[in-house]
């Protein structure tokens, strides 16, 4: 019965070793599936869509062909479209039979620039992008709302030859138990192959009998001796079978297990539990953030390296590619008068980093809006500093419309998380205290007639330190001119709202962050016929009018770019400033 049994075991064992063998070898699918994408290069640019990406579970490794310049980049679909929109590109969408198919999308739309030749590279729009000569792969795992963009520089054809190709589970988990369990069956029959042996061996010896008594035969005196010392011997017959009965059992076991790696065991390790976070409920029908976190951080990067280097050439027009509105008034204003007066200090540099909060407007259209907070890296001028950036459509970069310097104990509203997003208030919004577009002429008046201001108590003023740096401005004004030309000058103070437009974004609290624009403007004016104002002490004014003197007086303005947070509708707090930046602006005599 044991051969029998032993049979069954290494029936078993052949079945389940086979089996699992079978699964690593003649079994076992591909490892990846690749689908081509054959375009004519007939177009600058060709975009595949987001559901030709996810056609197939797991990461995507996009591989494009090509001698000369080759570009690739991804973002959402509908900003990739719309950057598209002016030009003709060709379209790789999922085909009926399984496949892709391409064809050439016609403009949609007539840009402000010239579709033409525009390079792709750099782009605000895009996520990520790659460069390189020659030919490009790269791997990344894009959800169905993502698209990648091809291209060559804007104006060459963009590369034919591309796939995308996708990894297959091919792991066999059953693998590795089958052919361990097959190991085992095989040891288990190999064990009744030898009790089966053992037994048949000695059913054959013969048996003993109680009479006659089997012939006494003589024991040698050497095996005696041995026995007296215990000891018992072996024959090497009996040793060699043993040993050549263990050693394939072991052998085979190790040669079966050296083949199995991570891939053929079931993965029976317990999945990560995620740590919580803080739970945050996105209105229904709420769009998207119009940048992404690695996308502000990049914009805010980029705007600080240009402006930077606009800075250092005193260059207007380098600064006007990533600065517009009062931002790039005051430096426009700032250049002007560093060429004329060497010892003129520039303006505060804009810090790439770290930065601290970045609160993208939710939206699917343009203009779009971001506002970020970043700190000085320099630890000997430490300076908080709070933008508010434009992007006016698709083809234009992110610009800095407000910058402005957060005093030390400001604190901010609670804000959306970056990737929630804020809403844009509407400048003429009623759900405010105050709405936006009357922040400015409101605080200006305030600084015209303080207490006596309609709107002196809309504002919390006791912490105002804006105010008070307009107000020892005003004092020190008073006095240079009493000192030159008491009893034959006079100096009077305005404010106004500024033309640029506010900016307001959401807070979690329904109030509104909101930046606006607030000239401060002073006139110098002789009383006497025959005096006139000289600009001695003040070589700014007189490098922007181009004069030293003159009968009729001189007119200066400043530009404040104020940044409040203004409560919403029903609330009993007051509007605070947040921050703000003050420049000369221009300067010019008075009429």
């Amino acid at each position: 019965m044991r051969f029998v049994w032993a049979v069954v075991a290494f029936v078993i064992a052949a079945v389940m070793i086979g089996a699992g063998i079978a699964q690593r070898t003649v079994f076992q699918g591909p490892s990846e599936t690749t689908t081509t994408v054959q375009t004519q290069g007939s177009t600058p640019y060709t975009l595949i869509d987001g559901s030709v990406l996810t056609s197939t579970p797991g990461a995507q490794t996009l591989r494009v062909g090509g001698d000369g310049q080759v570009f690739v980049s991804y973002g959402r679909t509908s900003d990739v479209k719309a950057w598209l929109a002016d030009t003709g590109y060709t379209a790789v969408t999922p085909g009926s039979d399984g496949g892709v198919q391409t064809s050439v999308v016609q403009p949609t739309v007539t840009a402000s620039g010239q579709a033409a030749g525009r390079s792709p590279v750099d782009s605000d729009l895009w996520l990520e992008e790659y460069e390189q000569t020659g030919p490009l792969s790269t791997t990344f795992q894009l959800p169905s709302d993502m698209s990648v963009l091809i291209a060559s520089d804007g104006t060459a054809p963009a590369p034919a030859d591309i796939s995308v190709t996708w990894p297959i589970d091919d792991s066999t988990p059953w693998a590795g138990p089958l052919i361990v369990g097959g190991g085992i069956a095989l040891l288990a029959g190999l064990v009744l192959y030898l009790l089966g042996i053992r037994h048949v061996r000695r059913s054959r010896r013969p048996r003993r009998k109680g009479l006659p008594l089997p012939v006494t035969e003589p024991i040698s005196i050497a095996d005696a001796d041995a026995a007296a010392k215990g000891v018992v011997s072996e024959s090497p017959a009996r040793r060699s079978r043993r040993a050549f009965i263990a050693v394939p059992a072991l052998g085979m076991s190790a040669v079966l297990l050296a083949g199995c790696s991570a891939d053929a065991w079931p993965q029976l390790a317990p999945s990560e539990t995620p740590s919580p976070t803080a739970t945050v409920i996105v209105p229904d029908g709420q769009f998207p953030p119009a940048v992404t976190e690695a996308q502000a951080r990049r914009i805010v990067a980029r705007v600080s390296t240009t402006v930077a280097q606009a800075d250092a050439a005193l260059d207007k027009t380098a600064a006007a590619t990533r600065l517009t509105g009062p931002a790039l008034a005051e430096r426009e204003t700032n250049y002007t008068l560093r060429a004329a007066i060497p010892d003129r200090a520039a303006l505060p540099a804009i810090p790439a980093e770290p930065v601290q909060i970045i609160l993208p407007q939710t939206t699917g259209a343009w203009p779009r809006t971001l506002m970020t907070v970043v700190e000085s890296a320099d630890a000997a001028t430490p300076t908080t500093t709070i933008m508010m950036l434009t992007q006016e459509n698709p083809w234009a970069e992110y610009k800095a419309a407000y910058v402005g310097n957060l005093e030390a104990s400001t604190n901010l509203p609670e804000l959306a998380a970056p990737y929630v997003g804020a809403t844009q208030v509407p400048p003429d919004s009623s759900f405010l205290v105050m709405a936006p577009q009357k922040v400015a002429a409101a605080y200006a008046d305030i600084i015209n007639n303080g207490q006596n201001s309609a709107s002196h108590g809309a504002f919390d003023t006791a912490n105002d330190l804006l105010l008070s740096a307009i107000q020892d401005n005003k004092t020190k004004r008073t006095d240079e001119l009493n000192q030159t030309g008491q009893g034959t000058a006079e100096i009077s103070f305005s404010a106004s709202a500024g033309p640029a437009s506010p900016i307001a974004l959401a807070t979690l609290d329904t109030g509104a962050i909101v930046a606006v624009n607030v000239y401060e403007s002073d006139t110098a004016k002789p009383t006497n016929k025959d005096a006139v104002i000289k600009l001695d002490n003040n070589p700014a004014v007189k490098a922007l009018t181009g004069v030293d003197q003159s009968a009729t007086g001189f007119t200066t303005t400043y530009s404040d770019q104020v940044f409040f947070y203004v409560p919403s509708q029903g609330s009993d707090d007051q509007i605070r400033l947040l921050g703000y930046r003050s420049s000369l602006l221009e300067a010019k005599v008075s009429p």
